[in-house]
C-alpha cells in the first residue's frame, strides 16, 4: 500500500512553465486587441479614439476570463 504522504512526481513540465505560458497569452491577447482597435480608429473619421479603447477594454476582459478558465482547471 502506497504511503498518502509521499507525492508522486509528476512527468512534463514545471508548473513555472505553465504560467510563463499564461503570461505571454495574456500579453498577447490584450496586445492584439489593443493593436486591432488602434487599426479600426486609424481608419475611422472620430477624433475621441472609441475604437481604440472598446478593444483594448475589451481584450483585457477577455484575457482575464481566458486566465480564470486556466486557473479553474488546475483545481
Amino acid at each position: 500500500m502506497a504511503n498518502p504522504k509521499t507525492k508522486e512526481k509528476t512527468k512534463g513540465p514545471p508548473a513555472y512553465v505553465k504560467y510563463i505560458g499564461l503570461s505571454f497569452q495574456l500579453f498577447g491577447v490584450i496586445g492584439a486587441g489593443t493593436w486591432f482597435g488602434w487599426w479600426v480608429q486609424s481608419k475611422s473619421t472620430m477624433k475621441f479614439p472609441v475604437w481604440l479603447l472598446l478593444f483594448c477594454f475589451l481584450s483585457t476582459a477577455l484575457a482575464f476570463y481566458q486566465l480564470w478558465l486556466a486557473l479553474q482547471r488546475d483545481k
